[in-house]
């Protein structure tokens, strides 16, 4: 499948943060949008809450100047972040008395977030989900329509 140069360094950096266990939906430099951008700080300043997809002073200005960080615009990075801490179990914007999970870091909650931020990054690049295994369950007349081979090395 042809992917996108963005789409595939923010796939690569969600991988190896999902399994180097540095993905972390309360610090913005190991949430999804901290890992998709280096692990900086700085994306924060384009809202003025955590999960927030209202840009702030700063972040319009980036806006209207065309700005891209890692590919990604100022509001898709927005909508990225919200779109990873709600699947993640948070409600948004982030606050302290807002509903969260009761364990951000178990690897469930991430994947579920980490599964909901590769669909939504397939969305912005109109490419269809890589993270979707259903077709290798389409039957057509009790057979299966895509064969798998094993790989033995």
């Amino acid at each position: 499948m042809k992917t996108t140069k963005r789409l595939e360094q923010a796939l690569i950096k969600l991988y190896n943060a999902y399994h180097n266990d540095r993905l972390n939906p309360e610090d913005c430099t190991a949430c999804a949008v901290g890992n998709i951008l280096d692990n900086h700080e700085s994306w924060k300043h384009l809202t003025l809450q955590h999960g927030s997809i209202h840009l702030s002073y700063v972040g319009r200005v980036h806006q209207n100047l065309g700005r891209k960080f890692n590919g990604y615009t100022p509001l898709e990075i927005l909508q990225i972040e919200k779109v990873f801490l709600e699947a993640c179990g948070f409600q948004t914007p982030l606050c302290h008395y807002n509903k969260k999970p009761y364990n951000p870091t178990d690897k469930d909650v991430l994947f579920n977030g980490l599964n909901a931020v590769v669909n939504y990054l397939c969305e912005l690049d109109n490419i269809p989900n890589v993270m979707d295994y259903s077709k290798i369950f389409e039957q057509e007349d009790g057979y299966p329509v895509y064969k798998l081979e094993a790989i033995l090395s």
